[in-house]
């Protein structure tokens, strides 16, 4: 028995910052012990156990949580995305259950927020063991070697290999591939799923023994490490015949420390990459912390230019789904989605400059590359979106603007919503895969700005081109879009006529009539370029 818990609900709050989690609505103290990590799902029983952290996907507003709170009586919280919806009832509830909400920030992943809390969790319980997490994983693979005399692998969720022991000769043909490519070769990748190696790996607590179809190959023993209910990898090691009682009990016990060794790589991986994420905001932000953060990140005296990325098929733009559950798996999808697009995009401009820092904001990924003056600026870093689009073309279809180059602070929110404003053009043109500067869809953005402004102030069209649509609206004609060819066509009467698809004498008609309707005269360069500039600004609309 432990004399005190695992971990309290306030420690964790504690450790992760308010910046990530904060309380919305408490019942008193928190001094709850949290047992496990658990996502909600509406169509899954919810079966959580005393103590749970519930990750609340997709739940909005103050009804749902009053919901889920009735379901969860025992839990230690609910975390819900900012805002959170939180009233009189639902302060009542928190008080009656003991169940705290909390708020998670939108800058925050699900996967990312799961993964913190399992390592937080995961690393109290095994330190509390007394084990040491001293060493890097190549002295605890070596390690593992001397305990069970066998060459042994550490190896990541994707079959990646993490490290490897020495001896490695004495297995076979197999782990010497895999050593040298630093993943496991497909043949054998396939070769093991098709006699479920991997199902029974992650299913068992213990160390499992596989028997390979394959003459060349010896066999394995494996154990999947883990934290909670997350698998972090395996452990794989080359044997001639089954593991002893007491090996076995030596793996499993090794596992528990690869365990701690690879949480706390990757909390300390996710730490930085919050920090950089929260310095790079601010920088975006500009205003007052901007010079500090920018001084932190290495990135206050460099010349910047600002990259807005984002995912083509991200549900944000698209209309709410037609089932709970289906929303909650689509958004927690979108948010693993995003986070590795993110994280892809952070470590492709590092390569390019080892002070370009990447942080997700909503749906969009905004990187800020430091530039060297001399050029064109904005073509260069242009050329390196296109680059990394090109590089995860297959995996992540998306778009990239392309901000005016900033030469000051100051300027660094200019260049962001130059990248945002590039970024819509590409979005509305219905793209993807593609990149632009700023400079290169300048004109198509003010048309954007200038649609926006006669949306909100309820502008209409007005002169000969309302003329024209009215008409149109009345008699079935198609003068309006006879006019837009002729004008596409700067005047050149058969081209026009070849995109409505129709005689070059039946398009002067349709000319002429339109004139005398409405009452426009050609001629004159300010009449045509304001029914033009009508047909850009208002021609979605009708």
């Amino acid at each position: 028995m432990r004399d005190r818990p695992r971990a309290s609900l306030g420690r964790i709050i504690h450790d992760l910052g308010t910046t990530v989690l904060d309380v919305a609505a408490s019942p008193g103290d928190l001094d709850a012990e949290v047992t496990g990590v658990h996502v909600y799902d509406p169509l899954d029983e919810l079966i959580v156990p005393a103590g749970a952290i519930v990750l609340a996907v997709g739940v909005q507003g103050a009804g749902d949580i009053l919901g889920l709170l009735a379901r969860v009586p025992h839990a230690a919280g609910v975390v819900v995305k900012l805002p959170v919806d939180v009233d009189e009832r639902v302060r009542a509830v928190v008080l009656e259950t003991g169940v705290a909400v909390l708020g998670l920030t939108r800058a925050a992943s699900w996967a990312q927020v799961a993964a913190l809390l399992r390592s937080l969790l995961a690393e109290g319980e095994l330190a509390e063991s007394g084990d040491d997490a001293h060493g890097d994983l190549f002295a605890l693979a070596n390690a593992v070697c001397a305990l069970l005399d066998a060459p042994v692998t550490i190896e990541d969720r994707s079959s990646r290999v993490l490290a490897y022991s020495g001896r490695q000769d004495e297995a076979d043909q197999g782990r010497v591939e895999t050593v040298l490519g630093r993943q496991v070769p497909e043949r054998y990748l396939r070769l093991l799923d098709e006699q479920g190696a991997f199902k029974r790996l992650y299913q068992s607590q213990e160390p499992i023994h596989i028997e390979l179809d394959d003459g060349n190959v010896i066999d394995r023993a494996a154990m999947a490490v883990r934290a909670g209910d997350e698998i972090l990898g395996s452990i794989w090691v080359a044997v001639r015949e089954p593991l002893s009682p007491q090996r076995r009990r030596a793996l499993a016990d090794a596992a528990k420390v690869v365990a701690l060794r690879l949480l706390h790589e990757r909390a300390g991986a996710d730490t930085q990459r919050r920090l950089r994420a929260d310095l790079l905001s601010t920088v975006l932000a500009g205003g007052a912390d901007a010079a500090e953060a920018a001084g932190r990140l290495g990135i206050a005296t460099a010349h910047l230019c600002v990259l807005a990325a984002q995912l083509t098929h991200d549900p944000n733009g698209g209309g709410p789904a037609d089932h709970p559950a289906d929303h909650a798996a689509d958004s927690a999808r979108a948010e693993s989605d995003r986070q590795r697009f993110c994280d892809a995009l952070a470590l492709h401009v590092a390569a390019i400059h080892p002070k370009a820092a990447a942080a997700l904001a909503g749906s969009v990924a905004y990187a800020v590359l430091p530039l060297t003056p001399g050029g064109d600026e904005e073509a260069r870093a242009v050329r390196v979106a296109e680059s990394f689009l090109a590089r995860v073309g297959p995996r992540h279809a998306a778009n990239i603007g392309v901000g005016r180059l900033a030469l000051s602070l100051g300027q660094v929110a200019r260049s962001r919503a130059d990248a945002d404003r590039a970024l819509r053009v590409l979005r509305t043109r219905g793209v993807a895969g593609q990149a632009a500067g700023y400079a290169e869809v300048h004109f198509e953005s003010l048309l954007l700005q200038v649609a926006d402004v006669a949306a909100a102030e309820e502008q209409a069209p007005t002169g000969p081109f309302q003329r024209l649509l009215d008409h149109d609206a009345e008699h079935g004609t198609e003068l309006a879009a006879t006019l837009e060819a002729y004008l596409d066509a700067f005047g050149d009467v058969s081209v026009a006529a070849a995109r409505v698809h129709v005689h070059p004498n039946t398009f002067r008609y349709r000319l002429k009539r339109l004139v005398e309707i409405g009452r426009l005269d050609l001629s004159d360069p300010d009449a045509r370029l304001t029914v033009q500039l009508q047909m850009r600004v208002f021609g979605r609309r009708h």
